[in-house]
């Protein structure tokens, strides 16, 4: 493995190079089993090693990590290796690695359409799935799309950010009960994107209602949230690839 590290400011610029093929990866979302973001990561994956797909079969956004212990779960298989499952995140990875595959080796969640920065990690089923895989003793990436209000989204550009991020998390490992988050910048015409290593922002969301009688509707922007400079946040607003260490 080649490793190249440099320092700018209180954050991590890293660069790691290895040949990751041979593995088996565990692929699930938190958009459901047929969102674009699930079909980029699942061809990433593909490149580097054997893919086995356990997905909710409805979208479960800001479902956290709930699970399922009191219901059936539903399991249908769709293609060789492929299922789905009447659960959360976390219920689909629960039950790949302990009821439908075997010898899995990593665990990857997303792409999920949308950041998960900051206070985000606390609501997020994507980062929920990784965690869960972390609960059982596997590796595990959360990986998400940030993405501006009002702009088109370019999956491929996604699949070109994600790529070269997968691969150095993959090369450097990941210590027992810990996991990756990994958000991907919204940008244009092909900029180009650093890596950078840093802590997750705990600064709230821009938390705001508009209430109309007994009616309230969520008011808050996104974008407007609250931001620590050289934290995850702050970075993938400026256009850097953010990669954060989390730890149960």
């Amino acid at each position: 493995m080649e490793e190249n590290r440099r320092k700018r400011g209180s954050v991590t610029i890293f660069a790691i190079i290895v040949n990751v093929a041979g593995r088996r990866f565990l692929i699930t979302n938190d958009d459901g089993w047929d969102a674009p973001g699930l079909a980029v990561l699942k061809s990433l994956a593909a490149e580097l090693g054997d893919v086995y797909i356990l997905a909710p079969r409805d979208p479960h956004s800001y479902a956290s990590h709930r699970v399922t212990e009191d219901s059936a779960l539903l399991l249908a298989e769709t293609a060789p290796r492929e299922f789905t499952l009447s659960g959360t995140p976390a219920d689909c990875v629960r039950v790949a690695l302990t009821a439908v595959f075997e010898d899995i080796d990593w665990v990857l969640a997303g792409i999920n359409r949308g950041g998960n920065l900051g206070s985000d990690l606390f609501t997020s089923g994507t980062v929920a799935a990784a965690r869960e895989a972390a609960f059982l003793g596997k590796p595990a990436i959360a990986i998400s799309q940030y993405v501006k209000r009002g702009r088109p989204l370019d999956w491929n550009r996604s699949r070109d950010l994600a790529r070269p991020v997968i691969a150095q998390l993959l090369a450097q490992g990941c210590s027992a009960k810990d996991y990756w988050n990994v958000n991907l910048p919204h940008t244009e015409n092909g900029n180009a994107a650093a890596t950078i290593l840093c802590d997750p922002d705990n600064q709230p969301l821009d938390v705001r209602f508009h209430r109309d009688g007994a009616e309230l509707r969520f008011a808050g922007s996104y974008q407007a949230r609250p931001r620590t400079p050289g934290r995850d946040i702050d970075q993938c607003f400026q256009g850097a690839i953010t990669v954060s260490r989390l730890r149960l």
